[in-house]
Parts: C-alpha cells; structure tokens; sequence
C-alpha cells in the first residue's frame, strides 16, 4: 500500500517521538522547561483555588465533596512538582558546564 507523502512524514515523527523517551529524568532543568514547570504551578495553584472556591459556594454536599477532592488532587500535583524543583539546579549546571570543558 503506498501512503502520500504528509502520511509518510506522519508516521516518521510518530516514530522519533517513540525513540526519543527518556529512560530517567535529567540531572538539571533547562531555562525552557523552567519555564513551564512555573506556568504548570501557576495553572495547579488556581485549579487548588478555584476548587475551594466553588466547593464553598456550593449547596449540594456531594457535589461540593467531588469539588473538594479535584482540589486535593490538584494540590498534590503542586506540592508533587515543586518537590522536584528542591533540587539545585546551579550546582547542576555547573558540573555540566566543568564536563563540557
């Protein structure tokens, strides 16, 4: 079967996309993805509020309880992320940089 050639270009990034995972996590945090990992926090943290938010407002028990457990898992996810940012990334960067020299 011959495929056209936006078809053959397709299933060629849908293969580098496979090959390219990573087996663990880097030593150090690019300025890219420093970068949304904040706006990440930034979106979990009002996910969290809006949750409690609406959980308050809200006049039916169960529902405000499904509200509520949202915004626990959402805090969680925050607490889960800026748990991996503890780590010291200058340092990091500068055992990269010494084993680049």
């Amino acid at each position: 079967m011959l495929q056209n050639p936006a078809q053959q270009q397709q299933q060629q990034q849908q293969q580098q996309q496979q090959q390219q995972v990573m087996p663990q996590p880097p030593q150090v945090i690019t300025t890219k993805d420093y970068l949304y990992v904040k706006d990440q926090l930034s979106w979990e943290l009002l996910a969290m509020k809006k949750c409690r938010h609406f959980a308050a407002e809200c006049s039916d028990p169960d529902i405000a309880q499904a509200i509520d457990r949202a915004g626990q898992m959402h805090e969680r996810h925050y607490r889960l992320l800026l748990g991996h940012l503890q780590t010291n990334n200058a340092a990091a960067m500068a055992q990269v940089q010494q084993l680049q020299q």
